[in-house]
């Protein structure tokens, strides 16, 4: 019983590693895609290209 609770314990202590890298190694990617997606957004808000198609509608 006492190796069954350590073997447990390992794989969680394991599991948490594995995902803190994963965390630690995207981020800076999310950050990276979430302020160019804020750009783009705020590129198509400022050109107002889609006020010009409504008015071509019959």
């Amino acid at each position: 019983m006492f190796w069954k609770i350590v073997g447990i314990v390992a794989l969680v202590w394991l599991a948490f590693i594995v995902v803190g890298a994963l965390i630690k190694g995207l981020f800076p990617i999310l950050v990276i895609s979430a302020v160019v997606f804020g750009l783009y957004l705020l590129y198509k808000a400022m050109s107002g290209s889609d006020a010009k198609d409504m008015t071509r509608m019959p």
